[in-house]
């Protein structure tokens, strides 16, 4: 969550660090499509807007190919815009900061804490109680992340 809005939902996940994965990797995604390079993007005044969004989500990706390729980009842009460079996605999303991260149940290892802290999580809600709790708190007081344990599990087996 990012200024009051959820930017990433992981939700039935075999396991939580799918599921901490999966939100980070949408919270990623949200993020990109804030790039100053992506809203400039020059799009065709005329382009529907799910082509729009559907566009910027192949450009921000690996695939990004498949909209810059000759005969395609002509579709959907006024002129072929340059690559967004895995350099230039790193750095626009190590800019990402503040953001919440809230479990309804423990969190069991570090790594999710680990995962977490590249999706610009600062803050963390959690029920707490794992026999790892000290090596999550660990985790978290390496990267400075703010966690509160909620007492509360709302997630049961």
């Amino acid at each position: 969550m990012k200024d009051g809005q959820a930017i990433g939902i992981g939700a039935g996940q075999q396991s939580r660090i799918h599921c901490t994965r999966l939100a980070g990797n949408k919270a990623d995604i949200w993020w990109l499509r804030q790039c100053p390079k992506v809203l400039a993007l020059p799009f065709k005044s005329d382009i529907r807007r799910a082509d729009r969004d559907n566009t910027i989500d192949v450009y921000i990706g690996d695939e990004y190919e498949d909209v810059l390729r000759e005969g395609t980009w002509q579709n959907f842009f006024t002129e072929k815009p340059e690559p967004l460079t895995a350099e230039e996605k790193k750095e626009w999303l190590a800019k990402n900061t503040n953001v919440c991260l809230g479990s309804d149940a423990f969190f069991p290892f570090g790594d999710n804490i680990e995962r977490a802290h590249k999706s610009g999580v600062q803050y963390i809600a959690q029920a707490g109680g794992s026999v790892r709790d000290d090596n999550v708190i660990e985790t978290c007081d390496k990267y400075g992340i703010a966690m509160a344990f909620t007492g509360i599990r709302l997630f049961h087996h």
